[in-house]
């Protein structure tokens, strides 16, 4: 059985679909801070309650056989923590710090870890590599290098065998459309325009047009959930069958777009037209932010599928759908 930490937010929930595809059982454990109880498959055990819970942690491990953990359970706003840097230490390293130590307890270990191309900062160079030197600007990205030093000295003292994996853009959702993308607040960009063309935003806010790039707007890469999701999958399956001990891989496409070709994208998909205001940069915004995924394809055999017209179209489909998102409306 797989725990899956984290399980009933955005990439969580569309993890576990391609988790149970392929035959493995799952448990779930999750505070419903941020997720979604609506998003979990009806196949999944759901645990609720937190992730830093000793008495909890040895109730998920001594009533499932669980033979590895994907944690995904984070907070996850820049600016948030910025202006609140102990939440971050608390809930994305103590925490984590805790479910490390009762997997060692248990003999649990196989972990996957939800890192963030937040830890590489303001790279020098583009594509980004996984060796491209890591200097995070902000105690996010801080927090989620932590976890990976300390995933590293677990392995080398304990055995602890790992993947993490450097998440660029993700944005999308399920192609039936009955999970997707619903954060309170919503910070992607994406979602912030669809919301826009669906009469919920007056308008959109372009931070930055005189950036170094084609058009003046920073340039990012944008990747489906589900593409990332069978990431975690052939990660899973590469610790479980010893082709991997430890690892860390960077998970995009190759290829960036900046905010205005994502908003064009948008009104192509929709038909529809955006009202665009023109705003100053955000602090700490690098001009572009792409990945090299070589490592993953060449060691793994991974490729991401779908094209930023297929992420848009999926995640267009999803907000239509859902306008309240996992909220029912009356």
């Amino acid at each position: 059985m797989i725990l899956v930490v984290g399980g009933a937010g955005y990439i969580g929930s569309h993890t576990i679909k391609e988790i149970l595809s392929k035959g493995y059982e799952v448990v779930v454990l999750d505070n419903l801070s941020t997720g979604h109880k609506e998003s979990l498959d009806s196949r999944v055990q759901f645990v609720e309650g937190n992730l830093g819970n000793e008495e909890l942690l040895d109730h998920v491990f001594t009533t499932y056989s669980i033979e590895a953990v994907m944690h995904f359970a984070a907070n996850s706003l820049v600016g948030e923590s910025v202006q609140d840097p102990a939440k971050y230490y608390t809930n994305n390293v103590a925490a984590t710090l805790t479910l490390l130590q009762k997997m060692k307890e248990y003999n649990v270990s196989n972990f996957i870890f939800s890192s963030t191309a937040a830890t590489y900062g303001i790279p020098e160079t583009t594509p980004i590599t996984e060796t491209t030197p890591v200097a995070p600007i902000n105690p996010y990205g801080r927090s989620k290098l932590m976890v990976e030093h300390m995933l590293e000295d677990f392995h080398a003292a304990y055995g602890m065998n790992y993947v993490a994996l450097r998440y660029f853009n993700a944005a999308g959702a399920y192609e039936t459309g009955e999970i997707g993308e619903d954060h309170t607040p919503e910070s992607h960009l994406i979602p912030i325009v669809l919301q826009h063309l669906l009469g919920q935003r007056g308008t959109i806010s372009v931070f930055g047009t005189d950036y170094h790039t084609a058009d003046g707007t920073c340039i990012r890469d944008y990747i489906h959930v589900t593409d990332l999701a069978k990431a975690h999958v052939l990660s899973l399956e590469s610790l479980l069958n010893g082709k991997n001990t430890n690892a860390i891989y960077n998970l995009g496409t190759g290829k960036g777009y900046s905010v205005r070709e994502i908003i064009e994208t948008c009104e192509d998909v929709t038909g529809m037209k955006a009202t665009i205001i023109e705003a100053d940069r955000r602090a700490g915004d690098p001009d572009e932010l792409v990945a090299s995924a070589d490592k993953i394809y060449r060691e793994l055999g991974w490729t991401p599928e779908y094209s930023l017209e297929r992420i848009i179209e999926s995640a267009w489909n999803w907000h239509r759908s859902h306008p309240a998102g996992f909220k029912v409306t009356q």
